[in-house]
């Protein structure tokens, strides 16, 4: 387990752009999908979402959250993923990442609108890759 980031993993975040957001308050689970951009210099993905929203709501009440990136692919031998556990926050309770900047810089038609930015801060990533032999799992374990 390392606590380094792994080329192979910000490769993988960076050939991407959208993430599944899972959330969960009593019991009921959610997802939705966000375009992201990935600060590797922090390690945390940065994405629009609006108060209203479910997943945001819930995440008012239950800020540990679970997302996904995956490559769509139907060739086994290429599946591609992660899987992702931390909480989400709102982004001006970190001044100290520049999370709209970079946000704007990969989204730029978002200045035309009213965004709410979000950090989702992970604590663990797997990914599976199945190049490296079927069903190869590599674990990224981050210190809190």
């Amino acid at each position: 387990m390392s606590t380094l980031p792994e080329k192979r993993f910000t490769d993988f975040i960076k050939k991407h752009h959208v993430l599944t957001l899972a959330t969960s308050v009593n019991n009921q689970p959610y997802c939705a999908n966000c375009f992201y951009v990935y600060l590797p210099e922090f390690n945390v993905w940065v994405f629009s979402s609006d108060m209203q929203t479910r997943h945001i709501t819930e995440v008012q009440q239950n800020h540990n959250v679970a997302a996904s990136i995956v490559l769509e692919t139907q060739m086994v031998g290429k599946i591609q993923g992660l899987q992702i556990t931390g909480s989400l926050i709102d982004a001006s309770q970190c001044p100290e990442i520049p999370s709209n900047q970079a946000y704007l810089v990969r989204y730029p038609f978002a200045v035309l609108t009213q965004t709410h930015l979000w950090i989702l801060k992970p604590d663990m990533i797997k990914m599976t890759d199945n190049r490296l032999g079927f069903g190869k799992k590599l674990i990224w374990t981050i210190p809190l």
